[in-house]
């Protein structure tokens, strides 16, 4: 998930310049021959980064540095250049120099968490965020990644109380509305979550992104005769989404099945036919039991009727 966009991140940037301030010779031990020095270069990099010419910016921001290298508002510069380019790396390494420079210098701190939070590494984005909130309490910037970086780590509480504290202050950010509504998800207070995202729609009603996050919102709470207006908004603005598309299939199949009236069944299962039954099945006991009687009597007879009749004698001389 991409918690700021390239936006977010240049208004950051540019709310930050509007603080800027060289350190002192003094402070950084600068050469004397040095006073001053980089100067030009460092304010045409400003406003080349305030129209977007990032790499151009990148290139003053560095003359700047050739000329005097013991300015942190020079790595600063150049660390929001190099970040708007997302060179992760490069902007990371110009805030670390910033801080070395001026360890109390809230802006490096900023900008720093940014990079931390694109590289998905939330516990030390967070650290620097409260850093840069123990130099300036109330810098907005600070406490809304703070609330970037609780989000990565799913302090959703924390998270709600940053973004709630920024939008008293700053009522515009639309995004921070998003944010919020995000970590409301992540307590399964749809409710609340459904507000945020409802107010987005009433300053944009074309937002896509408001329409399916509201959507699935909806399809959470099983209220899916909801999500699926919202998932038809959406595509509207925005055939060509695949995944809303798909999450508007679902939807449709699980509000079938919830309204689905159960079947009483109506036929009756099917009887096995009977097997013939073999020949010793079909035998009875009794039958047997009159056949062994009628033996018996049989023999009972045979006996009677040859009792003291003499034996014929053979002829045969023995």
């Amino acid at each position: 998930m991409m918690i700021t966009s390239r936006i977010t991140i240049y208004l950051i940037a540019a709310c930050l310049f509007g603080t800027a301030s060289f350190a002192s010779a003094k402070e950084k031990a600068a050469p004397k021959e040095k006073a001053g020095a980089g100067t030009s270069e460092y304010t045409k990099g400003v406003q080349l980064l305030d129209s977007q010419q990032y790499d151009q910016a990148v290139m003053e921001f560095t003359r700047a540095i050739l000329a005097n290298d013991k300015q942190p508002a020079f790595y600063e510069g150049r660390g929001f250049a190099n970040f708007a380019l997302q060179r992760f790396p490069e902007a990371g390494d110009d805030f670390s120099k910033a801080i070395e420079l001026s360890p109390k210098d809230m802006r490096a701190f900023v900008g720093r968490a940014q990079v931390l939070l694109q590289q998905k590494n939330y516990q030390q984005a967070l650290a620097d965020t409260e850093k840069a909130l123990e130099i300036k309490p109330d810098e907005i910037a600070a406490i809304k990644l703070r609330g970037f970086a609780e989000l990565g780590l799913s302090q959703w509480d924390k998270a709600i109380a940053d973004f709630t504290n920024v939008i008293q202050k700053k009522p515009d950010d639309l995004q921070t509305y998003d944010r919020r509504a995000l970590a409301y998800r992540g307590l399964k207070n749809f409710d609340a979550a459904i507000a945020d995202y409802t107010f987005l729609l009433e300053k944009n009603p074309n937002d896509t992104e408001a329409l399916t996050k509201r959507g699935y919102t909806y399809s959470l709470m099983g209220q899916y005769e909801k999500a699926i207006p919202d998932y038809e908004a959406a595509l509207k603005l925005n055939p060509q989404d695949n995944d809303t598309f798909s999450r508007l299939q679902w939807t449709q199949g699980q509000l079938a099945a919830k309204n689905a009236t159960p079947r009483t069944a109506t036929t009756t299962a099917p009887t096995a036919t009977p097997e013939k039954p073999s020949l010793i099945t079909q035998i009875n006991p009794l039958y047997i039991v009159i056949g062994i009687v009628v033996l018996i009597l049989i023999v009972v007879i045979v006996r009677l009727m040859t009792r003291g009749k003499a034996e014929e004698t053979s002829h045969i001389i023995r």
